[in-house]
């Protein structure tokens, strides 16, 4: 469990989040919603020590989260990765070995067999050996998913990563995540497809630099925390089934 106590976070001076607190369970995966912004990518680069934080406490198990990153997968936007960077798809999933290894430890047989097995669960075997620059979007964010997967850490959080993928990816990414589920772990998705919410999230964050509402998705996803944290416009056509006009 992640336990995220009166963090504040400011860029320039100017707070995006001030004395946030969320706590996020193990054995659900929660969507994080907003309009862009509102501080999704913020809150998850403050949860894990990757911005300064004025304030704040982040606990895993009730230590630091600065104490125990290794047990923390973390797949950013895709955006924010350097595609020309020499390295190929099994090098890149092997890498998820490397916190589990210890200072001046290099991957053996056992690792280099997991990230094959990783790679075949998000059936990707076939380009090992491609450069990561030469992928689709959604085959390069099923290498990140492969990474996390070898990994092991008992929370993964993922920014943004249906975002530009196809429909197979999408799927199969998610298979993953509800095997994570089965297996008790904390999963975290930062997510832009307000459709999908109620399919894919058991628990659900609106925020709009700060928390609008938190909790289970069918309590926290209603017409009136959409348009608290979006608009109306968009809270009438999502809810659009579920309240007829009146001519």
């Amino acid at each position: 469990m992640i336990n995220v106590r009166n963090m504040t976070v400011a860029y320039s001076g100017a707070p995006i989040f001030t004395d946030l607190s969320i706590t996020f369970e193990p054995g659900k995966i929660t969507g994080i919603i907003g309009p862009n912004g509102a501080g999704k990518s913020t809150m998850i680069k403050g949860i894990l020590g990757l911005i300064h934080k004025q304030s704040g406490q982040v606990t895993l198990h009730d230590k630091p989260v600065s104490k125990q990153l290794k047990n923390i997968a973390y797949v950013e936007q895709r955006a924010a990765l350097d595609l020309t960077f020499p390295i190929n798809v099994f090098d890149t999933v092997l890498t998820g070995t490397y916190p589990n290894l210890g200072l001046f430890n290099v991957p053996g047989a056992k690792e280099k067999a997991a990230s094959q097995q990783a790679l075949a669960d998000v059936n990707l075997s076939e380009f090992s050996q491609r450069q990561i620059g030469e992928l689709s979007g959604g085959q390069l964010q099923r290498v990140f998913v492969a990474r996390a997967i070898v990994q092991q850490a008992d929370v993964i959080i993922l920014d943004e990563p249906f975002v530009g993928i196809d429909m197979k990816s999408e799927a199969e990414i998610m298979s993953i995540l509800k095997r994570w589920q089965e297996e008790g772990k904390t999963i975290i998705v930062v997510h832009h497809d307000l459709n999908k919410v109620t399919k894919y999230f058991d628990n659900l964050v609106i925020i709009n630099r700060g928390i609008v509402a938190s909790g289970t998705t069918s309590e926290v996803f209603t017409k009136e925390n959409i348009t608290t944290a979006f608009s109306g416009d968009l809270s009438k056509i999502l809810f659009s089934d579920k309240e007829p006009e009146h001519a």
